[in-house]
């Protein structure tokens, strides 16, 4: 992991909806984002009543750890999960990698994608552009692959941003990426994958 300049400021914290974001070049970013149809929404909205039993500053974290285990378990039409999406999904992340971002570690899962980026341009900018692309295509395709795509749109609005602190925490959050099929049961080794940068290795 390259370190970043001295004169770099701090990641710039705001807030769209409930989800707090940090966004700055040069930092590494874990990305999380979903499809629209992968949480129900009477679970989102039993969660945040169930979150008020932790500090506001344990809210983000219990509210990830849960959300992420859901997701785990396959809810949702898992567009993903068809060869042919999940291609034209990773294609999308390698796509500007060298350009707009360096693209450090990612997976598609059948109904989420996680990444690892440097951004070299504003990151909702970045996270818009991916779910844009592969927003249309997907409704292009939708009947044709038997996608199963519900509603009017492919992905949630919001996305899941951390930014990475130091060495430790990026080394963490590779493995992590790596393992989250292996975690869901998909496949027994993170290179069995073929849908991550794992593959193979």
């Amino acid at each position: 992991m390259k370190p970043r300049p001295d004169t770099q400021p701090a990641p710039r914290r705001y807030t769209r909806g409930y989800l707090p974001h940090y966004d700055s070049n040069y930092i590494h970013q874990f990305i999380t984002f979903r499809l629209a149809d992968s949480l129900p929404q009477t679970k989102l909205r039993q969660l945040e009543q169930e979150l008020q039993v932790y500090p506001i500053d344990r809210q983000d974290v219990e509210r990830r750890k849960q959300i992420e285990a859901w997701l785990d378990a396959g809810m949702g039409c898992c567009a993903l999960r068809h060869p042919k999406m999940a291609a034209v999904m990773a294609e999308t992340l390698l796509k500007f990698d060298g350009d707009r971002y360096q693209l450090c570690a990612w997976c598609v899962m059948p109904n989420h994608v996680h990444g690892l980026i440097r951004p070299d341009a504003s990151l909702a900018r970045i996270v818009q552009s991916w779910k844009s692309y592969t927003g249309r295509w997907a409704f292009a395709h939708n009947a044709e692959l038997g996608l199963g795509v519900p509603g009017k749109a492919l992905w949630m609005r919001e996305y899941w941003d951390r930014y990475i602190r130091d060495d430790h925490h990026y080394r963490s959050v590779v493995e992590y990426i790596h393992n989250n099929p292996v975690q869901a049961g998909l496949c027994e080794q993170p290179g069995d994958w073929k849908w991550s940068s794992a593959y193979g290795r």
